[in-house]
């Protein structure tokens, strides 16, 4: 039997279905700063004040939007639209057409794989943005590339 995310849409998915292709990377959670002129998006080593840096994962993922103004919601629309969605994300592949990496939890049966394989911000943060005063701030954290 082919598993739910090979046989339905991102639409036809159950919440719980939906929930599980987060990887648990950490990248949405990143702070990221976008070039008024060009659109570019520009990534940081900057976390959300909710990430927890031990798990990869929110420290209040059922509060979060009325904690973080601008935490945004993924949905099957947005995710065929968001810019900033990092190319290893399950949901971006998936709308795409593609395949989950084979360190993806669902694929390889273990949540750590992501961590394993390098791919997640586990070890990687550099600050928080609570840390930060002013916008200005972000600008040392600034990455080369997407992480």
């Amino acid at each position: 039997m082919e598993p739910f995310w090979k046989t339905k849409s991102l639409e036809e998915m159950t919440p719980r279905e939906w929930e599980s292709l987060c990887d648990g990377c950490g990248k949405c959670c990143l702070a990221k700063l976008e070039d008024e002129d060009t659109g570019q998006i520009h990534w940081t080593s900057v976390a959300c004040r909710l990430f927890d840096i031990g798990t990869c994962r929110c420290s209040d993922y059922e509060n979060r939007f009325a904690t973080v103004s601008d935490c945004v919601r993924l949905t099957p629309q947005n995710v065929r639209t968001i810019t900033w969605l990092p190319a290893t994300c399950a949901y971006r592949l998936l709308a795409n057409g593609e395949e989950l990496y084979w360190w993806h939890p669902l694929v390889s049966g273990s949540g750590e794989t992501v961590h394993e394989a390098g791919i997640s911000m586990k070890g990687r943060v550099k600050t928080s943005e609570s840390n930060l005063a002013e916008p200005e701030d972000y600008l040392q954290y600034m990455l080369e590339e997407e992480p």
